[in-house]
């Protein structure tokens, strides 16, 4: 008889003993989304104790299957009354534990239903991205109003307002009155976010609801960077991280009369259904893959299918295109400019694809041809045995190992001659006065610069310069300083010369 009523015992402590996910959920369930979602709860004296506790129940059930964080949903809770109270911020609650908590205690603020007052507070400090405590920046933002309907004030200008900011707006009532007021408020589509229900059935909204929210904030979204010629990345939400599993990623080309189809959402690619495609596994914890070996100038679909046993996940798929391949020469540069020499570069140095590169140079407007070949794995030459001062067009072709074969051209202007001045001589005309005599090489002058300054002036450095024709041979100088310092340079089209220099001293002592 005692162990009879000790197994009935046990058996009412398990029947009666709590459901564990009535406190929590599975950790991973419903790892879908990303945003900041405030509730708007009407605690005003036109709400009764017990109205208001069927709406904070409501609320638990509704948020209880979300992951919550920093990188995931976050939950805030702001309560309307005749002072409206923020219970707590997007930043408090980061486990469903400190939250299902929270819910449970929250008394009702009673007084009037300051619903515009509390919108201000919902716009400036909850939803304000960047705000102490506020919504995150790029991130879905979601209000989601429960109320009775009686007497809400004008709050269809400041619900305008947030939905302009980009917060989306869904509205649950308990009574059925003010529907025309309720629909301008709600973001559209209105039979998706606007809800009237009994305070005794709200249960019945709850899945449609959090639906709505999820289409809102979901965060099962795959995209793809750092895409070349052979290969990409593929990124993604890590919803399988700490359930036990893994990701499949299957990815091939498309067809021509695939290739028009966009990128991202669900469903599987027919490309990767069936048919040639690559495929590669990621570990739980991952959330990019790197996709390799790819045609340049080709475009792709990847699918991305995340396989648990403890979950059911959709399968994502984008579309995207390589680059294009960019075939050696893609860039022609010139240095180490001389009279009759200038070296000739080019890149990308490409030397597994590239055989030989072949290198074209004449005079313009109408010079002999000239060429030259290097290997595949130079990248520059040095044009030799060219005319000073002249214009060259220079043209490197390349040959692909694949037979394709590609050419760019670029202008080249060797260096100028310019002889340096070959002779100079003063003389002594008087105290202060020199006559200045030079000679040079008559080809290509432009002019003569000539600069003279005293060596014991009382002001030192003080400098004096002159221009003259090219078919000047001579000068004279008057009021010189004492021991004057004379250079003539001669100058040419693109540079100046090399010149010569003389001091002038006593007549009877002129110093070369």
């Amino acid at each position: 008889m005692e162990s009879h009523l000790l197994a009935t015992w046990l058996l009412l402590c398990v029947l009666l003993r709590p459901s564990a996910t009535q406190d929590t959920a599975p950790e991973g369930v419903l790892n879908c989304c990303e945003g900041d979602v405030l509730f708007l709860l009407d605690s005003s004296g036109s709400v009764s104790s017990y109205e208001h506790s069927r709406m904070l129940a409501f609320l638990s059930e509704l948020l209880l299957p979300f992951s919550l964080g920093e990188d995931q949903v976050r939950v805030g809770l702001l309560q309307v009354g005749t002072l409206p109270r923020l219970e707590f911020g997007f930043d408090t609650h980061g486990a469903q534990s400190g939250l299902q908590g929270a819910l449970r205690n929250v008394k009702p603020l009673r007084g009037d239903t300051n619903t515009v007052e509390a919108l201000r507070m919902a716009r400036e400090r909850a939803l304000r991205p960047g705000a102490p405590g506020g919504a995150r920046e790029g991130l879905p933002r979601v209000l989601v109003w429960l109320t009775d309907g009686v007497k809400p004030g004008d709050v269809i200008e400041p619900m305008a307002e947030l939905r302009e900011e980009g917060v989306a707006v869904l509205v649950v009532s308990t009574g059925h009155s003010n529907y025309q007021m309720l629909r301008q408020v709600v973001t559209p589509p209105v039979e998706s976010n606007l809800y009237f229900v009994d305070i005794d059935d709200m249960s019945i909204i709850t899945e449609d609801l959090r639906d709505a929210i999820i289409e809102i904030i979901r965060a099962e979204r795959i995209t793809v960077r750092d895409v070349a010629t052979d290969s990409a990345t593929l990124q993604w939400r890590p919803v399988l991280s700490g359930l036990t599993g893994y990701y499949e990623i299957r990815f091939s080309s498309l067809s021509p009369g695939e290739a028009g189809g966009g990128g991202g959402g669900g469903g599987t690619s027919p490309s990767t259904s069936g048919g040639h495609y690559q495929r590669l596994t990621k570990s739980a914890e991952s959330s990019t893959a790197r996709l390799t070996g790819l045609k340049p100038d080709t475009t792709y679909t990847a699918t991305l299918t995340p396989e648990s046993n403890d979950q059911a996940f959709n399968t994502l798929s984008i579309t995207f295109a390589t680059k294009p391949e960019v075939l050696s020469p893609a860039v022609v540069t010139v240095s180490e400019l001389g009279l009759t020499s200038v070296r000739v570069s080019w890149g990308p140095s490409q030397p597994e694809a590239v055989t030989s590169y072949y290198v074209e140079y004449s005079a313009l407007p109408r010079g002999k041809l000239h060429a030259v070949t290097v290997g595949g794995t130079q990248n520059s030459t040095l044009l030799r045995d060219l005319q000073p001062d002249t214009t060259y067009l220079v043209t490197v072709s390349s040959r692909h190992a694949s037979g394709t074969e590609k050419a760019m051209s670029v202008k080249v202007c060797t260096q100028e001659v310019t002889p340096a001045l070959t002779d100079l001589q003063l003389t002594m005309v008087a105290s202060d006065s020199v006559q200045v005599d030079w000679r040079s090489s008559p080809g290509g002058l432009r002019g003569y610069w000539l600069t003279w300054e005293g060596q014991q002036s009382s002001v030192p450095g003080q400098r004096s310069t002159l221009y003259l024709p090219p078919d000047s041979l001579s000068t004279r100088l008057t009021h010189l300083p004492p021991a004057a310092r004379v250079c003539v340079s001669p100058i040419y089209r693109t540079a100046r010369g090399e010149g010569l220099c003389c001091t002038s001293q006593l007549p009877s002592n002129i110093l070369p």
